[in-house]
C-alpha cells in the first residue's frame, strides 16, 4: 500500500526519452457539489495507477486510471446513491510544442495529481447521479417514491384552470 500523493516531482525519475515508469498512488478526492447537493468519495484514498513516459525534449506523456465509488443522494427519488465510475484520463505535457500541448496539471516539473484526479471524476460524472438506472423518482403530486408506490400509484386530475369559466355556465 502506497502512501497519500497530492503532487509528483517528475523530474526524480530521471527517465531518459522513450523511458516510462508505472506508479501506484494513493490520492485524496474533494467532495464535488452537483445540482446544490454533495458527493463525496466513499473511502478516504482512491488507489490509482499513474503511468509516466518521457518524451523527447523535456515533455512527458501521462495516463492516469482508477475507480472510485460516490456516496450522495439520488437526484430523483434522494435516497443514498453509491455509483462507481471507473476513470482512464490521459495528458500530455510538451513545453516547447506549444500552448495545446501543455497540461494544466504539470507546472515546472511537478504534477497535481490530487487536481488531475478531482477533475477527471467530475468530467467522467452523468447529468444525474442515480441510486440505480431505473430509478423513477418521487410522484409529483404527493411526493412518494415511485419504486415503493408501484405501478398503479395515480391521481386524479385536476381541471385546467384555463377552463375555469366554462364551468360556470349553466344550460337551463
Amino acid at each position: 500500500m502506497s502512501l497519500r500523493t497530492d503532487s509528483f516531482d517528475l523530474g526524480n525519475l530521471r527517465l531518459s526519452p522513450g523511458q516510462g515508469r508505472r506508479l501506484d498512488l494513493q490520492v485524496a478526492v474533494d467532495p464535488i457539489s452537483l445540482g446544490g447537493q454533495q458527493y463525496a468519495l466513499e473511502g478516504e484514498l482512491v488507489d490509482a495507477r499513474l503511468d509516466i513516459s518521457r518524451t523527447t525534449g523535456d515533455g512527458y506523456a501521462l495516463r492516469l486510471s482508477f475507480e472510485a465509488t460516490l456516496a450522495g443522494p439520488c437526484m430523483r427519488c434522494l435516497e443514498p446513491a453509491a455509483p462507481t465510475f471507473t476513470i482512464d484520463s490521459r495528458e500530455v505535457s510538451q513545453p516547447s510544442a506549444g500552448e495545446e500541448l501543455v497540461s494544466p496539471y504539470v507546472e515546472h516539473g511537478l504534477l497535481d495529481v490530487h487536481g488531475w484526479t478531482r477533475d477527471a471524476l467530475a468530467l467522467t460524472l452523468p447529468p444525474a447521479l442515480l441510486c440505480r438506472p431505473d430509478c423513477a423518482g418521487l410522484c409529483p403530486v404527493c411526493g412518494v417514491n415511485l419504486a415503493a408506490a408501484g405501478p398503479d400509484h395515480g391521481h386524479e386530475r385536476s381541471p385546467d384552470p384555463r377552463w375555469a369559466k366554462l364551468s360556470e355556465i349553466r344550460f337551463e
